[in-house]
């Protein structure tokens, strides 16, 4: 943004329209988004825009800028730390196998017993 406004001031400049610093200072601060306008107004109260330099005004808004990345970087890495890992489960009807095994169990016996009384 603030190469872009420093073409715009440069090209006026050049048509013989000049803007004072304090000018500028005022320009940046009301073309930022309302999601800045806290730092905007503790820019405001803390300093005086009549004196304060273009080159401070970038420095602050940058340095927020950083804070504010960093601390969406911290809450993305902590959204990730968050994730609950689901394992999918799956329910085996042991009954039915129990049941099985028995039915196994007793048509051998059941053969067993027939195969006796065949040779008995």
């Amino acid at each position: 943004m603030f190469v872009q406004f420093t073409n715009i001031i440069n090209s006026l400049q050049s048509l013989n329209k000049c803007y004072t610093n304090s000018e500028m200072v005022r320009k940046i601060l009301r073309c930022l988004p309302k999601s800045w306008m806290p730092k905007v107004t503790a820019i405001e109260e803390a300093k005086d825009l009549n004196t304060l330099p273009l080159e401070e005004l970038l420095g602050s808004l940058m340095t927020h800028e950083m804070t504010i990345k960093n601390h969406e970087d911290e809450e993305e890495q902590d959204k990730k730390k968050k994730k609950v890992i689901a394992f999918k489960s799956y329910r085996t009807d042991s009954s039915n196998e129990d049941s099985d095994d028995e039915m196994a169990l007793i048509t051998r016996r059941f053969k067993k017993y027939l195969a006796k009384k065949k040779f008995g």
